[in-house]
């Protein structure tokens, strides 16, 4: 029986093309054969693209804004996480969705290949999040930091590269996006943009509310965009990961929640970094009609 120690800091493991969490790869068949029920809310994103965010703001809709109803626990336990599990912590999605009432909202970072096939049967649906690649980058890297579950990041420039070749879990951002960019021709999947959300949350929020049969009064609304806006989040304990084992994710090497800004890769990269993102980026997605914003201005 595998200990945390024995998954701390552990290469990823390669899961049917993808690199994946080493604790998370292991007994990957229950995975494969977890069961959906076709009122499950999927909400995916690639990592550190807002996922926490948006699982807050759908709790929300879903509880008509009802403040006091979404401090009924803390956002780990209201969206689990399919994927994950940390042997000797005994943390596991698929065991917390197991006595999660219905409707189960869902949260997972992984591609649609490995998503597990009831969720296409059951057409169950998805709002999967888009952050633009470069904050991603950023993001993820501070993360790896912080997180026992993942491999060492490296030097800054060491990550980036890594970043560019899809060495990192869940694999290559340019793929991810693209291809669940792709599903929503076929699937009931509302796709959104991190962006958007920031510029303009109460429009981004309707699109939400519409998409699960919700309507909701600007108060509703703008009492959501207020519990929901950064700031309180960052010190809310029930949404900013600090319920967590320190031994997990250690918040003194980086917050999880540590900026949630438009615009910080510019503090990051060098003109080079930025030259050869920009030449990979304008490869890999020359196909999709994707309307990434990496800058906000303000007005």
């Amino acid at each position: 029986m595998a200990t945390t120690e024995d998954v701390w800091r552990k290469d990823l493991k390669m899961i049917h093309g993808y690199p994946m969490i080493y604790a998370f790869a292991l007994d990957w068949e229950r995975m494969e054969e977890f069961q959906s029920r076709p009122d499950d809310l999927v909400i995916s994103t690639y990592p550190k693209s807002g996922t926490t965010w948006i699982s807050e703001i759908v709790d929300m809709v879903l509880n008509d804004g009802n403040v006091e109803k979404c401090k009924r626990d803390v956002i780990t336990s209201k969206v689990p996480m399919l994927e994950m599990s940390v042997p000797g912590l005994n943390i596991s999605g698929i065991e917390q969705l197991k006595t999660t009432p219905p409707p189960r909202i869902i949260k997972t970072h992984l591609p649609i290949d490995l998503l597990p096939k009831s969720f296409w049967e059951n057409k169950c649906k998805m709002i999967y999040l888009a952050r633009n690649a470069k904050d991603v980058a950023v993001s993820f890297y501070h993360f790896d930091l912080m997180n026992s579950l993942h491999p060492l990041p490296g030097t800054w420039e060491e990550y980036l590269h890594k970043f560019l070749a899809g060495n990192v879990p869940y694999g290559s951002w340019f793929s991810h996006v693209k291809s669940w960019w792709e599903k929503k021709k076929e699937h009931p999947l509302l796709f959104l943009y991190y962006e958007d959300l920031k510029q303009n949350p109460k429009e981004e929020i309707k699109k939400i509310a519409s998409f699960l049969g919700k309507t909701l009064d600007n108060e509703t609304l703008d009492r959501i965009i207020h519990h929901t806006s950064f700031e309180m989040m960052k010190d809310n304990p029930m949404v900013n990961c600090t319920h967590m084992p320190s031994s997990m994710l250690d918040h003194s090497k980086s917050p999880f929640m540590r900026k949630g800004v438009v615009g910080d890769w510019k503090n990051y990269f060098t003109v080079a970094q930025n030259e050869k993102f920009d030449a990979i980026y304008k490869k890999e997605m020359s196909g999709p009609t994707f309307k990434f914003c990496t800058d906000i201005q303000s007005a």
